[in-house]
């Protein structure tokens, strides 16, 4: 019997099965995809109410992509300020129409009901901590992860397997099953943010406003952030300078530049977390896929995480679905390697404008000036905002390309941002 055919009788199955490690956007978007393509899912979650730290901004495109409930959205931001390091405010947000607007959402409830949605479509949720997984020594044998159930609320929890024949890895940026396949290592920055309720008078402020500061006392690489929640503001900041000392040096930084905005406020809540800065060398091994943090897959420039991790999972799982004939046989890791040649021709520019511009604009004060003054530019604000909300590298016809462009020269010429 010819090897080809052989390899193919053995990628025949009754039903796949997948198991899913992490339920965030990315882990859960991918397990909803799966399940309702009926193969049979597994959906690890070590934390049911775990809070991720972050801004929590999701574009406008992924409100119905994603069928998004305006429930689960705190605030529809339509107006957002730039704030440069000598604290020039330019008001950005001019060009939306009336039913434009970006969702602000504590993660613990976005996640939370893709979660749940997840397992109301029929995905096996688990909570558990998932601490090893057992790589097999050939191609039609199954992968064994063991894991710590935490289902009757022993935090220890009780020692199980689970045998599947497909992985994702959706957990985050420190990834076991990223470390189980030697799936290498990645730069990553540290987002820091404290959650501090105003009083109504000053919340009143932040109704439908966001503020981005930029500046060396907020972060030497990022920027930072007051972003407005359901009752509450998210305040932070970011930065690759990974070190306890610094970051509260930044987050004091944030908190001093807008102090008056902030005044009677009481923090609530303090988060931290890795966010990976580029994706993973090896992203997949065999029948073992990473996606969301876990594959690297937040933005340079916006720091931006949510809807990316999400339509990596699902990207992923529509790879998995197709491949399979809808669980009927294994994929194998060339069929797994089509998910990310699809995602790489889909937002490889995105990912390239905005790591160009992070490096030229967040390089020193005098580009940051720079930066916040070309935002005041209508055509620049179109040009983003659309970018932003609707994912694509929106191309702008070559007139208003060419004017753009000489608007950008002449900010950082006046900024005096080009001199060596």
């Amino acid at each position: 019997m010819p090897f080809s055919l052989r390899k193919d009788i053995r990628r025949k199955i009754l039903v796949l099965r997948v198991a899913v490690v992490g339920s965030g956007p990315a882990g859960s978007s991918a397990a909803e995809t799966l399940v309702k393509a009926g193969i049979e899912t597994y959906l690890f979650e070590r934390k049911l109410d775990n809070a991720k730290p972050c801004g929590g901004a999701i574009p406008l495109c992924m409100v119905d992509e994603f069928d998004i409930p305006l429930k689960i959205i705190d605030r529809q931001v339509k107006k957002m300020k730039m704030i440069s390091p000598s604290n020039i405010e330019v008001n950005i947000g001019q060009t939306l129409k009336d039913d434009e607007y970006i969702g602000m959402c504590r993660r613990e409830v976005f996640d939370s009901f893709l979660r749940n949605r997840a397992a109301k479509l029929g995905a096996n949720l688990i909570n558990g901590t998932v601490h090893k997984l057992d790589i097999p020594n050939s191609d039609n044998e199954p992968y064994t992860l063991h894991y710590a159930d935490h289902s009757q609320g022993d935090i220890k929890g009780e020692s199980k397997t689970l045998k599947v024949d497909l992985v994702i890895g959706a957990d985050g940026a420190n990834s076991r099953i990223a470390k189980a396949i030697d799936a290498g290592d990645y730069n990553y920055a540290i987002a820091f943010q404290e959650r501090i309720r105003l009083p109504e008078d000053k919340m009143a402020y932040y109704e439908d406003l966001a503020e981005m500061y930029v500046g060396d006392d907020v972060s030497p690489d990022f920027y930072a952030w007051v972003f407005p929640k359901y009752d509450h503001v998210a305040v932070g900041t970011g930065t690759m300078k990974v070190n306890q000392a610094k970051i509260k040096h930044l987050q004091t930084g944030i908190r001093n530049r807008a102090a008056k905005r902030l005044e009677g406020g009481e923090i609530i809540k303090v988060e931290a977390h890795p966010i990976p800065e580029h994706p993973r060398p090896r992203p997949i091994r065999g029948r073992v896929v990473l996606v969301g943090d876990a594959l690297g897959t937040v933005t340079k420039s916006s720091g931006e995480g949510i809807y990316f991790a999400a339509k990596s999972g699902r990207m992923c799982a529509e790879t998995i679905v197709e491949a399979s004939n809808k669980g009927q046989t294994i994929p194998t890791e060339a069929d797994l390697k089509r998910f990310l040649k699809g995602w790489n021709k889909t937002y490889g520019a995105t990912y390239l404008v905005l790591d160009i511009l992070q490096r030229v604009f967040y390089r020193s004060d005098a580009t940051r000036e720079a930066f916040v003054e070309m935002c005041a530019d209508v055509d620049v604000q179109k040009l983003t905002f659309d970018s932003y909300l609707y994912k694509t590298v929106v191309p702008a016809n070559p007139l208003k390309q060419m004017k753009i462009t000489a608007k950008t020269l002449g900010s950082l010429l006046r900024g005096n941002a080009l001199a060596p």
